[in-house]
């Protein structure tokens, strides 16, 4: 899981040694990916992490697989449970990951990897889902690569002032339509420039950063690399950008869908290149889209509605697909076409495929497991393409659409034997029941909207 390039702020662990015999680095981060693709995990003290944590790896309660958004714990998970005591998960160091944290001073960061009792990876940990994905490319000579295009809605209110407002009439960072904008995003420029420089400065490779449609609004576009290394730099780079809003007293979230305008969007982009020679496998000599690029893309066509709910996860997700907002309702693909889920870009070596489905609160782990699954699944059958979608997708009653709700999500996925197929029955269980958990609280929710509606009226 090599980084294409050694960038800024990798460690080695004799860089990692060195630093802590200076007094530069106290504090290791050991962290592991939760079901909702946040960074949970334990501070070491570098000394003991050097002398214990590397050789012995360390424990965490198993509960952070099976618990809720708010940390509570819910019924339903075969991996644990109250009757099974609640034991501890070992957290293994991926040393490959080892960097610095910018932005915290005196501390470095490694992810983790999930084994059980047993020793043996825990197959429903999101890192091992993707890894088994990629170990079925490398089983065909292939690897992934893979860009994730974040964006985020910042507010001048800190987030205990945005907690304690019930996150109610919040103050956007900027008045009016962002899109492309100088002049706007230099009012945020200090909260940009702080979070690019701190991703710099843990290793990610910065392109650019630009204002987008909704009220402060922006997007960070990090440079694609190998999906897992892209996966974890996503996951650290949501983490860290939230840290650093605090640090400067204002808030940002990567909900799906804040309000009623853009929502929050994460395009994948991705391709496929041979391990060995580093050609691209989805195009052709000429450049242009290889029977196998026709193959992986019809995969995806084929398994979009029945994976929706790793792209879209939560309940929130599936607001943002509405007709002309730039989210995709339709299960469509088209040569840079943005009204289609599936948005064909580049050429030649940077021929790659664009799934515009999932939002600002997808987990990248599942995310990229979904589109290399689907794909492999369309090689595998060997699946026809349908043509491009030549003009608006939104318009065309013909199609297929993207699922409208969790509910409908939730049926998809566990009615599906390519899920099932893919990913395995326990993975395919487990995160339907992280989907039964978030309905059944909705369900149980009294909201504004029906206390407005019907307090004095109904």
């Amino acid at each position: 899981m090599t980084p294409l390039h050694h960038r800024e702020g990798l460690l080695t662990v004799g860089e990692l040694r060195s630093a802590a015999d200076t007094g530069s680095i106290h504090t290791v981060l050991l962290v592991l990916v939760d079901m909702q693709g946040r960074l949970q995990g334990k501070r070491c003290g570098a000394r003991y992490f050097l002398e214990e944590v590397l050789e012995h790896g360390a424990e965490a309660c198993n509960y952070l697989l099976a618990v809720d958004v708010e940390m509570n714990t819910v019924p339903g998970y075969p991996l644990t449970s109250w009757e099974q005591g609640y034991g501890d998960f070992e957290l293994v160091p991926d040393l490959s990951t080892l960097r610095r944290v910018p932005w915290q001073p005196g501390t470095a960061l490694v992810f983790a990897d999930l084994r059980a009792g047993s020793s043996e990876p825990v197959s429903v940990s999101p890192r091992q889902i993707l890894r088994r994905q990629r170990d079925r490319l490398a089983g065909r000579g292939w690897t992934a690569l893979a860009g994730t295009e974040l964006e985020f809605i910042v507010y001048t209110d800190s987030y205990e002032q945005a907690w304690r407002a019930g996150y109610r009439d919040l103050t956007p960072a900027n008045q009016y339509n962002l899109d492309y904008s100088i002049l706007g995003t230099s009012r945020v420029e200090p909260l940009l420039r702080a979070i690019t420089s701190g991703m710099t400065g843990a290793g990610l490779y910065l392109e650019s950063a630009k204002g987008e449609c909704n009220l402060g609004q922006q997007e960070i576009a990090f440079r694609y690399d190998e999906a897992l290394v892209t996966a974890d730099n996503h996951a650290l780079y949501k983490n860290g950008a939230k840290e650093i809003a605090a640090q400067q007293d204002c808030s940002l979230t990567f909900m799906a869908k804040v309000d009623e305008r853009e929502g929050n969007s994460c395009h994948i982009h991705l391709s496929l290149r041979s391990v060995d020679s580093g050609a691209p496998v989805l195009a052709d000599a000429s450049g242009a889209l290889s029977p196998t690029g026709e193959h992986f893309l019809a995969g995806q066509l084929a398994a979009l509605r029945e994976f929706a709910l790793l792209f879209a996860p939560n309940i929130n997700s599936y607001k943002r697909f509405a007709p002309g907002s730039f989210a995709p309702t339709a299960v469509a693909w088209g040569r840079d076409n943005r009204t289609c889920a599936l948005r064909l870009v580049g050429r030649g070596p940077s021929l790659r495929v664009e799934n515009r489905v999932p939002g600002g609160d997808v987990n990248p782990y599942l995310g990229l497991a979904g589109v290399i699954a689907s794909g492999l699944h369309g090689i595998e059958a060997e699946l026809p393409l349908e043509p491009p979608c030549p003009g608006n997708a939104y318009a065309d009653p013909t199609l297929a659409t993207v699922p409208t709700t969790l509910r409908e999500a939730l049926r998809l996925w566990e009615s599906s034997t390519l899920a099932r197929d893919c990913f395995g029955a326990d993975v395919v269980a487990h995160y339907a029941n992280m989907a039964r958990v978030e309905l059944a609280a909705f369900d149980a929710a009294v909201t504004d909207w029906e206390k407005r509606r019907g307090f004095e009226r109904l």
